[in-house]
Formats: structure tokens, sequence, C-alpha cells
């Protein structure tokens, strides 16, 4: 499907990273579905985040991830109507429940919608609590989840640190797509299912944090477990 500003904002990126030399690897790239809907849930490390869990689904199959993501992003002068153009999903804190229905709507009209179920940038890169919202659409909508971890980016660009091109340069990050996780398995009860995709995401970042080819600068040591916001 042609998308004359997503298209172009997503090469455009591809191309900034290329010049940075960023040395990204995907992993996982058979468990991207080639069509219909699905929740892309998401760890959240940095500020590229939104652009890197993008890219194994434009790789493999040219499709395109619509992000859930604050109010505040798109009444930004210049953010806001590129996140408009690109059919990107506005979460205002006030007024969930329009968010949660057009996530749903999207979802069922085969739609690709990336939540970060932290919603926020975990400030030590572990797994922060998960909110519930990802598995409650998966359900409704009947579709699966693929979980998406991402490892690297942080030493890039993140919350708390300026950005040093220098430094950012030939940064390896990984980026895995972890086995879709069928919506039955998610259960009727929003915390379980949101267990399961907290698991299943701990064991991808464990294993993409044991295989990062450089020296881990975090504690060793597995990730902690994340909680569950059963309100988000």
């Amino acid at each position: 499907m042609s998308d004359p500003v997503y298209q172009p904002v997503i090469r455009i990126a591809l191309g900034v990273l290329r010049t940075l030399d960023v040395r990204i690897d995907v992993r996982g790239q058979e468990h991207i579905p080639a069509d219909g809907g699905a929740v892309v849930t998401i760890n959240h490390i940095s500020y590229l985040d939104f652009v890197l869990a993008g890219v194994p689904f434009w790789y493999a199959h040219r499709r395109l991830v619509r992000f859930m993501a604050k109010e505040a992003v798109f009444r930004h002068r210049f953010a806001g109507p590129l996140m408009r153009s690109m059919k990107h999903i506005p979460v205002d804190r006030t007024a969930g429940a329009s968010s949660y229905r057009h996530a749903v709507d999207a979802l069922r009209s085969g739609e690709l919608v990336g939540v970060f179920p932290e919603s926020t940038i975990s400030p030590d890169f572990n797994l922060a609590a998960f909110k519930s919202g990802a598995a409650r659409m998966a359900v409704e909508a009947g579709v699966p989840v693929v979980p998406i971890v991402i490892w690297g980016s942080q030493r890039i660009l993140t919350k708390g640190h300026r950005f040093d091109r220098r430094s950012a340069r030939h940064v390896p990050v990984s980026i895995t797509v972890g086995t879709p996780i069928p919506a039955a398995e998610l259960g009727p009860d929003p915390a379980a299912g949101t267990a399961t995709i907290a698991r299943a995401m701990l064991d991808q970042l464990t294993d993409a944090r044991r295989h990062y080819p450089e020296p881990d600068r975090l504690p060793v040591g597995r990730p902690a477990a994340p909680g569950i916001d059963a309100a988000g």
C-alpha cells in the first residue's frame, strides 16, 4: 500500500542511520506476519525506538507500523503534522477510551499497531512495569502480539544524555522479533495476558544482552522482571 509521507520518512531515517554507520542486526525476521493486524510490543530504551521497531517490518514485507504516542507529540508544530500524516495514533491520558478504540479499529482493518507497554523510557534500560493495554487490544481485535526487543540504541540517543555524533558512530543495535503470541494464548484476564507478553520480552532481552557484540554496560545478570500496571 502506498503511503506518500511514511515511506519517504522511513527512507530518510534509514539513510541517517547508514550515515552514522549504525550496525543494525535483525533477528527473528521470519516471525513477521506478511499481512493482517497485529499488536507490536516494544521495549523502550531510547528516542530512536520508534524508528528502529519498524525496521524489521519494512525490510521483510514493506509493512508500516502505526505507533501509539502521547498526544503532546501531535500538538508539536513540526512533529504533529508528520505524525498525523503517517497515521500514528495519539494517546490522550484524559480520554484513553478514544485512543483504545482507534487502535482496535486499526487492528481489525489489518494494521500493525506499535505499543510501548512501559509507556516511557526505562531509566536503567531493564523492563519496567507493563501496562495492560496491548493485551486487551489484541484480545478484543482477535490479533496476535508480535514482541520486539531493541538493544544498543540507548548508546546513541536516550533520556538524560546529549547526542554525540562521534560516539554514536558504528554502534551495534540488535532488534529481535519474537514468536507471535496468538490472542487465544493471552486469555480473558488482562493481567495474565500482560504477564505472558512480559515473560516473552524478558527472555528476548536477556538473550539480546547475552549476544550483544560489545561489553554490556549494565550490571551483569538477568534483567529485572517487569511488573504489571493493569490500569494501562
